[in-house]
């Protein structure tokens, strides 16, 4: 098995290491990662200036991209063969509910639907998860290839990708794995404004907003009792439900 190995923090980041050890137990690991940390850049592509990949001493490829532009520069030119599995990860915190709509993670995961095969985001869900180093990710890595190593038992239809959200806690202490769908947060809290020092008006954006749906098939519950979170996403965005009222609407103008 050939797989392709991204994310969003960064290609020094411990996470990615952990993630590409574990997994190449299972075949050949080939990673493409942002030369710096890259995360909130979602689905974005670099169309402003050229990418330049460059080989690190341990072989993995820095890229001067977002996740996105490692992906779909690694599928259609810089690599020599198609992978048959795609995965990101270890992002230092989690990815749920709204958080997938600005997660770099889960857009280097998407931008692999041109292969037409699933992909896996993978997600370390936690307060400490900033802060420790590649041990810290060992329980996430070992449970990605958990998952890997019954994926020919897996059939998805095209263009799906797995968004994975493991609890911070000791692989002995994970109570399972839990199918979900996305919970929602509430507003984000207001932005923070401050000064810089020659005086002007500078502006943070404020932290996300609570679970506003945090029920028992939800990512956000999951996670919180102790079980990875494992929620099928798609990329198409339509709202099949709207159709008709749209139409409908349409048609009175």
């Amino acid at each position: 098995m050939r797989i392709l190995v991204s994310n969003d923090d960064g290609v020094l980041a411990p996470g990615l290491a952990a993630l590409a050890d574990a997994l190449a137990t299972l075949g050949e690991v080939t990673v493409v990662a942002p030369e710096s940390e890259r995360s909130g850049f979602s689905n974005a592509l670099s169309l402003d200036r050229p990418l330049r990949p460059v080989r690190q001493a341990n072989g993995y490829w820095a890229v001067n991209g977002t996740p996105a532009d490692c992906v779909h520069l690694a599928l259609n030119g810089l690599l020599d063969f198609e992978p048959d599995l795609v995965v990101s990860g270890i992002n230092s915190g989690a990815n749920l509910g709204d958080d997938t709509l600005y997660s770099g993670t889960v857009a280097a995961a998407m931008e692999a639907r041109f292969l037409g095969k699933t992909s896996i985001a993978v997600s370390l869900a936690g307060p400490g998860a900033r802060n420790c180093g590649k041990d810290g990710y060992a329980a996430a890595a070992a449970t990605v290839v958990r998952l890997i190593e019954g994926w020919d038992r897996l059939q998805l239809p095209n263009r799906t990708l797995l968004n994975v959200n493991v609890p911070e806690r000791p692989l002995q202490d994970i109570r399972g794995f839990k199918v979900t769908r996305l919970g929602h947060r509430g507003r984000a809290k207001d932005v923070m404004t401050l000064e810089d020092p020659r005086g002007r008006e500078v502006y943070w954006i404020g932290i996300a907003g609570e679970p506003a749906d945090a029920g028992e098939d939800t990512d956000f519950h999951a996670v919180h009792e102790g079980y990875v979170s494992v929620t099928p996403l798609q990329v198409d965005l339509t709202r099949h439900e709207a159709l008709q009222d749209v139409s409908r609407w349409l048609k009175d103008l």
